[in-house]
């Protein structure tokens, strides 16, 4: 580095960030304050590097951030992106009015090189040492402009919030706004829901039993066809948006029960052929509800797991106890996981109470015709017409 660029990286390691000289207009029409733009001509780039700051980003219409996954930094959960800064880092891009990419690192040698060579506009993880102390994060001397609008952008309150919002979404029950009916209608006429004939009519085709899928239903909606999550999950089989799109059901049809069955068992089909590799019919089902709630590549994270400690890759019962360790750092951080940090536990939870339900449901046959819900025979109906 040359020595200017050193005694710039020592003003701004050590000015508070209350020094404003411009203000940039974000997308959304916000202003935020800015040092002068003038200031970024004074940093060398003597190599191909193209290094963004916050003018490029906006532009662009994109944020990169680089981090190493953890339960307080970065997590997938359900298509969503949690850990507190991660959350944080989803404020802030919201705030500026722009996307944000994420990319995952190995180790902090690999964030500081790759920030270094301008695949990432800033490094969201707890640095020692790092520009923005009060969270932590790693800019660098190249983007002072995005330095000064985090250090405008961020109160140490945000920090709270976010845990305490995470928290909130991470209770059982405190992320989905949903009608509670009982897991069995009608038991002495063996009618499990109202939506038994659509659920024998969308497994024939991926040979599941009906009843399995509706224990998952249940799992996941109680059976109310408007519920809706807090990462936007919606539906009696909660389907995501973007899997929605990729599943080709219109998201305006996400509470239409049989729109989103029919797209469920579309997905359950999807997710056998992703495990084809368990030759065990019934043990691959388990394989495939735990990566319809944890998703696929977590679990296949698991099964690598399982393959380096010599056990049966190919086997729940082995596989989930991985899933499980996939919550702690010998294990997340383990070169052969490629996803990192998992909450494990509600994944297996989850297999677990759709078995056991499924159980309860075995003996229920499928005696209701094909259709929305069970409808009377048209012999039955004439004699309560008639009073027969």
């Amino acid at each position: 580095m040359k020595p200017y660029g050193i005694i710039i990286l020592f003003v701004m390691l050590f000015l508070s960030c209350s020094s404003r000289q411009e203000k940039i207009v974000t997308p959304w029409g916000d202003s935020i304050a800015v040092a002068g733009l003038q200031e970024r001509e004074n940093f060398s780039n003597d190599d191909d590097r193209h290094l963004f700051d916050l003018s490029e980003i906006l532009q662009a219409g994109e944020l990169i951030a680089l981090t190493i996954s953890g339960p307080t930094t970065y997590y997938d959960y359900r298509g969503n992106h949690l850990g507190v800064h991660a959350m944080l880092c989803q404020q802030f891009a919201d705030s500026i009015g722009v996307r944000l990419r994420w990319e995952l690192c190995r180790d902090t040698a690999e964030l500081l090189a790759r920030l270094h060579d301008g695949d990432g506009d800033l490094i969201v993880y707890p640095l020692k040492g790092a520009d923005i102390d009060s969270l932590g994060w790693y800019v660098g001397e190249e983007r002072p402009l995005l330095y000064d609008a985090l250090c405008d952008w961020y109160r140490p309150g945000r920090m709270l919030q976010a845990k305490a919002e995470e928290q909130r979404l991470l209770t059982p029950g405190g992320g989905v706004r949903r009608k509670v009916y009982a897991p069995m209608q009608n038991r002495a006429k063996g009618i499990i829901s109202a939506y038994d004939g659509l659920f024998q009519r969308c497994c024939q085709p991926i040979r599941w039993d009906w009843r399995l899928m509706a224990a998952q239903c249940y799992q996941e909606s109680t059976f109310d066809p408007n519920a809706t999550s807090w990462a936007g999950a919606r539906g009696l089989m909660q389907i995501m948006p973007q899997t929605a799109d990729h599943l080709g059901l219109k998201r305006t049809d996400l509470t239409n029960p049989e729109q989103n069955i029919s797209a469920a068992a579309r997905y359950l089909a999807e997710l056998e052929q992703t495990f084809s590799d368990i030759p065990s019919r019934h043990e691959r089902q388990n394989f495939i509800l735990a990566a319809y709630n944890g998703g696929a590549h977590h679990i296949r994270d698991a099964m690598a797991l399982t393959r380096q400690a010599g056990r049966d890759a190919t086997r729940w019962d082995q596989v989930s106890e991985y899933v499980l360790k996939l919550s702690q750092p010998q294990y997340y951080e383990n070169p052969v996981v490629r996803y990192g940090y998992m909450r494990g536990r509600e994944t297996v939870d989850y297999v677990r109470l759709i078995r056991q339900r499924y159980q309860q449901y075995r003996g229920v046959k499928a005696s209701a015709p094909v259709g929305s819900t069970p409808q009377k025979s048209q012999n039955e109906r004439h004699r309560q017409k008639y009073k027969i």
